[in-house]
């Protein structure tokens, strides 16, 4: 369950010990995530649901050092990334962390095989063009390989962005509604090699989605609401998140109408 285990335990993938964000403005703090304590285990595959506004992409922003936290704690691998400088920050991102973002974030000059290189190139490290080319045969572009972004259809593009995300061969990657931009056959394609990335490969991943269909690839399902984790499904079927998911965004509204009535 959410919160039971440990979040100092080194043997977890990712672990949030207390992890707050509060947003500060002159119209009012905002509290995005009130106090999320959870532990993931090495090679599993967690789907993160929640109405919007529940703090689903803060939560996997946060976790992924993108965002600080307002207090709490955050490991990676059992190394802590809170109160880490920018500079640290980006370097273990560098080497630990993939990413695979809905509207795939491909530089459009550069080739498919250059899209995919690129953080190699940025971390410094050399560029294993066989490595390369391998990761892509296997996501089924490796005849596209001096192809531009806009060359390929959305599917393509996605899978050359898990090719990028993988090519690093980090321990945890997060994905944030890698399907939102897809149609249905090439979501369900994305979704596979996802698995393929955790069956086979061994890496943790972590997705934010709003979709049950994409949520039932995952080995468990985490449900937010209001920046609280709120249940854990596992071993989801489609019509069990949507069923979860109804009965959750029902609550969200009958709290909003009683905090409107008081």
């Amino acid at each position: 369950m959410p919160g039971s285990p440990s979040a100092l335990d080194t043997d977890q993938a990712l672990c949030l010990d207390g992890v707050t964000k509060i947003y500060r403005s002159a119209g009012g703090d905002v509290t995005a995530l009130g106090g999320v304590t959870l532990a993931l285990r090495e090679g599993t595959f967690t789907a993160v649901m929640g109405p919007s506004g529940s703090g689903k992409s803060t939560l996997l922003q946060c976790a992924a050092g993108l965002d600080a936290p307002t207090s709490g704690r955050i490991l990676v691998g059992g190394v802590e990334m809170s109160g880490a400088s920018e500079a640290e920050l980006t370097k273990f991102r560098r080497g630990r962390i993939g990413f695979v973002f809905q509207h795939f974030n491909l530089l459009p000059t550069l080739s498919v095989l250059q899209n995919t290189t690129l953080p190699l190139r940025l971390a410094g490290k050399r560029i294993d063009r066989r490595q390369a080319v391998e990761m892509l045969t296997r996501v089924g572009l490796g005849s596209r390989l001096d192809h531009l972004p806009s060359q390929l259809s959305g599917g393509q593009q996605q899978r050359v962005a898990i090719a990028r995300a993988l090519v690093t061969r980090p321990r945890l990657v997060f994905a944030d509604e890698p399907t939102g931009a897809l149609d249905t056959r090439s979501a369900r394609e994305v979704l596979g090699l996802l698995q393929e990335a955790v069956r086979i490969d061994g890496r943790t991943l972590v997705m934010v989605t709003h979709d049950p269909v994409a949520a039932s690839y995952a080995d468990q399902v985490l449900f937010l609401a209001d920046g609280v984790l709120v249940g854990r499904l596992a071993n989801p079927t489609a019509a069990g998140v949507a069923e979860r998911m109804t009965l959750l965004a029902a609550g969200v509204a009958h709290r909003a109408t009683a905090a409107g009535r008081a």
